[in-house]
């Protein structure tokens, strides 16, 4: 039987921890873990006092702040749907996200309270607006304080029966179509979590958890530097909690390489988060720069995921800090723990090759399980844990989890090639491979071989129209500082590579490359630069 409720973990753990360890910490701010219990439990309170039920859906839109982590672990323990936000949306993709989650409740930052009040005439079911002060835009009479909130709520604890079928949503753009809600059950998503690789002990219920935390002290000094509005930075920054350990916030409202080891040598951080060579670049060059500014025995490991990250820079990574595990999980906000690849100062593994996890397999776009050493490659498919679906879309959903032999699967359209010790190598998002002459090309192949090149900072490929090919292979780069662009060098340097059919048949070059904040590819961006660009 599951077990798992996020809520009901953080309540035992808050009662084996020092009064004085820290949970939170944000600039010159430290909210130990009494505090943080209290304050979630407040919040979660004065929900249920204002009249929310179960089931309500609580939306988050602040940056990497203190108070993301009091909402979300507020709405596990009042048992509201926590509801992610991306922050840079504008005010109809931000309606789009409020109406389309049936939201409730809004807990945002001030410096958003203008486009806020711009929509919320037409969000007539959000009852509850709470607003974060961050800048010193003032207080709309819409709208609540959240601390007067918080402290007008104070008490006991909660007596609330929570279950591990309790939601959560994880709203995730992906690379096509309007933003989904992905549900997650609360036991499910920590089932995942439970990885025997990084435990000395897998606890099975929640007494057994707590005594693991109070016992061996596993929680561990984090700093999110990649948005906790996105998969990565939220389900770390939780996972960090539920084990006693203190999530450590960035000021600056982007990131910035240098306050980053700044607050790692400050704070002696032991783990940090980020998504790929978006960030781990900028900071390997903060590092080169800035060789003897830090010290960074603290560090133990860094995590990444979502986009893969190249071997170069994880070497120049271990050049500065050789004690550390540079960890690749590839996962997705469908499905965690598909596979994981682990680079030391001792060993590593290519980029793009992964040992795959527990319950995961391999099939074709027809549902065939792919044979191991097969030259076929396939769909990367994670079977167990795995959400509900996507909220109000049922055809999405048969989609992307699907029955295959009587067994429910989560396949999100990654495909990868199955080797003979069944181990993959992902090739990248189906929905953007490029057919070029009738060929496939994996853009995320090519993009790592452009980053090998030292003119290039970072690389997209896509495919645009053209009357001989269908599609052209087209790539996009950002360059190198003070890097000089050469279009035929960086053609040549890829045909030297790869195959003939998957050099680019222009390189183009972009001041800034498309990404979100969290360091995902926008795809659609880049094609529609590269058509502008090329007349098409």
């Amino acid at each position: 039987m599951n077990v798992w409720n996020f809520g009901d973990i953080i309540d035992a753990v808050a009662d084996v921890m020092p009064a004085t360890a820290p949970a939170l910490v944000h600039a010159g701010r430290v909210t130990a873990w009494p505090a943080f219990h209290s304050r979630t439990n407040a919040l979660a309170r004065g929900l249920i006092a204002e009249g929310h039920k179960p089931d309500d859906k609580l939306a988050i839109l602040i940056r990497n702040r203190p108070e993301y982590m009091e909402a979300t672990i507020a709405s596990f323990k009042g048992r509201f749907v926590h509801v992610n936000v991306n922050y840079r949306y504008k005010a109809e993709e931000l309606h789009y996200i409020f109406d389309n989650s049936d939201a409730r409740i809004v807990v945002y930052g001030s410096e958003f309270a203008p486009v806020v009040a711009a929509i919320r005439d037409r969000l007539p079911g959000i009852k509850t607006w709470l607003q974060v002060e961050v800048d010193r835009t003032p207080l709309p009479a819409f709208a609540r304080d959240y601390e007067t909130f918080i402290r007008g709520h104070s008490g006991a604890g909660l007596d609330i029966e929570r279950s591990a079928d309790d939601l959560l949503f994880l709203y995730t753009g992906g690379t096509t179509g309007m933003p989904k809600g992905v549900m997650w059950r609360h036991g499910d998503l920590r089932q995942t979590q439970l990885n025997p690789a990084l435990m000395p002990v897998v606890p099975t219920n929640i007494a057994e958890h707590a005594a693991l935390v109070k016992d061996t002290g596993l929680g561990s000094r984090f700093i999110p530097a990649c948005p906790q509005m996105h998969g990565t930075g939220l389900l770390t920054s939780f996972g960090v909690l539920c084990m006693g350990g203190c999530v450590i916030t960035l000021d600056a409202p982007s990131f910035e390489p240098v306050e980053l080891w700044d607050v790692v040598a400050r704070k002696k951080t032991q783990q940090i988060a980020i998504v790929g060579d978006a960030f781990a670049k900028p900071m390997l060059r903060a590092l080169d720069e800035h060789s003897e500014r830090w010290d960074l025995s603290s560090m133990v490991s860094i995590i990444s995921s979502g986009v893969m990250w190249s071997q170069e820079v994880k070497h120049g990574l271990l050049r500065h800090m050789p004690q550390v595990t540079l960890m690749d999980s590839f996962g997705s906000s469908e499905a965690v723990g598909f596979a994981m690849s682990a680079t030391t100062k001792d060993g590593e593994i290519p980029t793009a090759k992964f040992t795959l996890g527990s319950d995961v397999a391999v099939f074709t776009p027809d549902h065939q399980p792919v044979t191991p050493g097969s030259p076929e490659p396939g769909f990367i498919a994670r079977g167990g844990n795995i959400p509900v679906g996507y909220w109000k879309d049922a055809v999405k959903s048969a989609a992307t989890f699907p029955v295959i032999e009587g067994k429910r699967w989560s396949i999100p359209g990654d495909f990868c090639l199955l080797h003979e010790d069944s181990s993959i190598t992902l090739l990248g998002r189906g929905s953007v491979c490029i057919n070029t002459a009738g060929e496939k090309v994996y853009p995320e192949e090519v993009e790592e071989v452009l980053k090998q090149h030292a003119s290039v900072e970072d690389a997209l490929v896509v495919g645009v129209p053209d009357d001989k090919w269908g599609n052209a292979v087209t790539a996009v780069v950002e360059l190198s500082p003070d890097a000089v662009f050469d279009e035929v060098v960086l053609r040549k340097h890829v045909r030297d590579n790869l195959a003939g059919y998957k050099t680019p048949k222009r390189v183009l070059a972009v001041k800034q490359m498309f990404r979100a904040s969290n360091g995902k590819p926008d795809y659609k961006l880049a094609v529609e630069f590269a058509r502008k660009t090329l007349g098409i």
